[in-house]
């Protein structure tokens, strides 16, 4: 079944979908004669509903979605064997209208009603809704792991830089201190040394003079005191 939904399902270029259609509406119209249906249904979410994105789908992830509507197919003639017979009638020179009525009776004929296709198209819907649940959850967690998760972890990083920043610039000021007293400290240093010094060398003045006096009245009383 599922490779016959991946062919309901194709996903098409969008330059060869154009081409397409151009060529259809070139063909004469065909009128088919059909009965008209009355269809009085809940209602239902229409395509105008749902943002259909251009270009072309990723073909994993169509595949994931189709598995899980084989998965879930109904049994009996539902929405996906009404859509087979709509696929068989792409060919014919129809009116979008005419189509569908027209794979519409032959569904009558399995005892289908427009209001069980709808249901089970609904059904479906639902499915997808399951899918894209699933992967929103998924997508969280991966969110979670790869991108919160390491913004987390930046954020403290960064937070550590900046209080290491912070500790480097009271380190320069804790440096640029003590090198002020250093050069305070060693000022005071050379002025007391410089200071010492020269008390040293008043005393030391003071004491070859007297000491010199001395000394010459020493060699006197030695040579005049015989």
């Amino acid at each position: 079944m599922f490779d016959k939904l991946k062919k309901l399902f194709v996903i098409e270029d969008e330059n060869a979908v154009k081409a397409a259609q151009a060529a259809k509406a070139a063909e004469p119209e065909v009128k088919v004669e059909t009965p008209n249906i009355k269809v009085d249904t809940p209602a239902i979410k229409t395509s105008a509903d749902y943002d259909t994105p251009s270009g072309k789908a990723d073909q994993k992830f169509i595949d994931i979605l189709l598995n899980a509507i084989d998965k879930n197919n109904l049994e009996g003639f539902d929405y996906l064997e009404y859509k087979t017979s709509l696929q068989g009638l792409d060919n014919m020179a129809m009116d979008e209208a005419t189509r569908y009525k027209s794979a519409f009776v032959m569904a009558k004929t399995m005892g289908v009603t427009p209001e069980k296709l709808l249901s089970s198209a609904k059904h479906y819907v639902a499915i997808l809704n399951k899918e894209e649940k699933k992967f929103i959850d998924a997508l969280k967690n991966q969110r979670q792991k790869q991108v919160v998760g390491k913004e987390e972890k930046l954020i403290a990083l960064q937070k550590e830089v900046t209080a290491k920043k912070a500790q480097i610039e009271q380190l320069k000021k804790e440096i640029e201190a003590n090198e002020a007293s250093f050069k305070t400290i060693k000022d005071g240093i050379n002025k007391s040394a410089a200071k010492v010094e020269k008390t040293n060398d008043r005393f030391m003045h003071a004491y070859k003079v007297v000491l010199g006096q001395i000394m010459t009245d020493v060699d006197n009383m030695k040579k005049y005191l015989k």
